[in-house]
């Protein structure tokens, strides 16, 4: 069999055959006959679901598709035909009961910024976007509680609420594009996790389309409560779930007020050994105004300083091994900055940091984040990049990056790292030089020999990203069958016929092939 006119077949056995692995990057997967395939009139039935305005609803032109079909690493592209682009979650549940009724395999689709693949079709699945999705119902000013429609692009949400002295406590360098109901789908955590956690941490409630159509109403209309024990906590299963049990079409999240004083600085560090006694002094410096503490190493920094200069830099202008971003938030500028200041002093003084800039003001601290948030953009300009999002003990970063360096020796590669580093989660990235296509080479040579290395320490292979169509095969080396069963369990009851966001998260219809 030929998939895709690609890839000779060879059908793989057991997880125990590790010479017989094929990295699942390259798995192909065959279309379950199951589900049906589109007719006019499906097509017909949708717009009258539409109505006058299905010319907005409806997307079926080739070079409209090309965005749905294609995720932001361009990595992963699907084949389909159509897209769906409901208003009101009415004409989702609509949509939703019709696809179910019809078996009409679905991808519900949010910003489409993922780097997993979760949010394309595999096949010729039916894209469902969230875009029309985009009102903002209310921020209640006593109890900061948010309420918005999924479709709500991020930046946006943290803009409104800024304006009204609130902080949204999400906050990625895709914030630009990302929607809200993909940060739920995904439960992205993000630079600020260690001070205000992740989506599971702030969202009180869901408005959520399952399946078969079905709209629950969890803790979300008409006034989400700070505290309900009155039941499961049934929005906590949608958090995280990647579009496979429902469309999350309204979110309630818990939302902060603004600190008052936010202190930032920029650290460069002769060794990683420094960077995690940075860590443990900033923990007891500036205690509960710590905000987020990211690292970077001298390889990305050197990428970004080619679009955005970097101002730590040794009197001969070259780059130090590595960076360290920190940030506080609190309530007095004078005593928070006083802290700030004393804890640099610190450092520098235990030798922990070699050199650094405190930002002066809010436009200087933007432009620190601005050389964090530019670390995807600059490495992904330099050639094709294979993306790994992992957690480790932080104390094992190191022994593992020096592991990937072993087993990528000899090929024409450049390795970075960066991260989150007081939550033990690295964004791993190995870019091919020049070459802005896949390399077989590289992948077989990265996969599944990286993800074994992350497992053997005790670490996860998705920290934030989630499993989308790259990792889901690999379910079953990080739990047990009991797990996964009930896992499939809560499947069936909100998507019986399997409609939503097939081929992925749980591994299922996939057939693998060796070139």
């Amino acid at each position: 069999m030929q998939c895709g006119g690609r890839w000779a077949t060879r059908r793989l056995h057991t997880w125990r055959h590790r010479a017989l692995l094929m990295p699942l990057s390259s798995v192909c997967v065959v279309r379950t006959r199951s589900y049906k395939t589109l007719t006019t009139a499906d097509i017909d039935h949708f717009r009258s679901i539409f109505g006058d305005e299905s010319s907005n609803g409806i997307v079926s032109e080739k070079e409209d598709l090309e965005r749905y079909n294609t995720d932001w690493t361009r990595h992963w592209k699907g084949k389909s035909g159509l897209v769906l682009r409901p208003a009101t979650v009415q004409q989702t549940a609509a949509i939703l009961q019709y696809c179910h009724q019809e078996k009409l395999a679905v991808v519900p689709q949010a910003g489409n910024t993922g780097l997993v693949g979760g949010s394309v079709a595999v096949r010729d699945e039916i894209v469902v976007t969230t875009e029309r999705l985009n009102q903002i119902h209310s921020l209640d000013a006593t109890t900061g509680l948010l309420k918005c429609q999924a479709g709500c692009v991020l930046q946006e949400l943290q803009e409104y609420c800024s304006s009204k002295g609130h902080l949204v406590p999400i906050d990625l360098g895709a914030k630009g594009s990302c929607f809200i109901g993909g940060n739920v789908s995904t439960a992205a955590g993000g630079q600020y996790f260690y001070r205000y956690g992740s989506m599971s941490a702030n969202v009180l409630g869901l408005e959520v389309v399952t399946g078969t159509g079905q709209v629950l109403n969890l803790n979300y209309s008409p006034q989400p409560h700070l505290k309900d024990n009155t039941g499961y906590k049934l929005h906590q299963l949608f958090i995280g779930a990647e579009g496979t049990l429902g469309i999350v079409t309204g979110v309630a999240l818990k939302c902060p007020r603004l600190p008052l004083s936010r202190q930032a600085s920029l650290l460069a560090c002769a060794s990683y050994s420094n960077v995690l006694q940075v860590l443990d002094a900033a923990k007891i410096a500036l205690g509960e105004t710590l905000a987020a503490l990211e690292f970077m190493d001298e390889t990305v920094i050197r990428l970004v300083d080619e679009q955005y200069p970097v101002p730590v830099k040794t009197e001969d202008g070259s780059f130090y091994p590595y960076y360290v971003l920190v940030e506080t938030h609190g309530a007095c500028a004078e005593h928070d900055g006083a802290k700030m200041e004393a804890f640099l002093e610190g450092c520098m003084t235990d030798g922990y940091v070699t050199n650094g800039v405190l930002a002066q003001d809010l436009s200087q601290l933007q432009s620190f984040w601005k050389i964090r948030e530019s670390a995807n953009p600059a490495v992904a300009a330099t050639g094709y990049t294979y993306k790994y999002d992992i957690s480790l003990a932080i104390s094992d970063f190191e022994d593992w990056n020096r592991e990937m360096q072993e087993l990528l020796s000899g090929l024409n590669v450049l390795q970075t790292n960066w991260g989150h580093v007081m939550d033990g989660n690295l964004h791993f990235n190995v870019t091919t030089p020049g070459i802005f296509e896949k390399d077989s080479a590289v992948l077989e040579r990265l996969e599944p020999a990286l993800f074994d290395a992350v497992i053997r320490r005790g670490g996860s292979i998705s920290a934030e990203h989630g499993l989308g169509q790259s990792k889901n095969g690999y379910l079953t080396k990080i739990h047990d069958d009991k797990k996964i069963e009930t896992m499939r369990s809560i499947k069936a009851l909100f998507d019986p016929n399997h409609i939503l966001n097939p081929y992925k998260f749980l591994p299922a219809n996939r057939t693998a092939t060796i070139s």
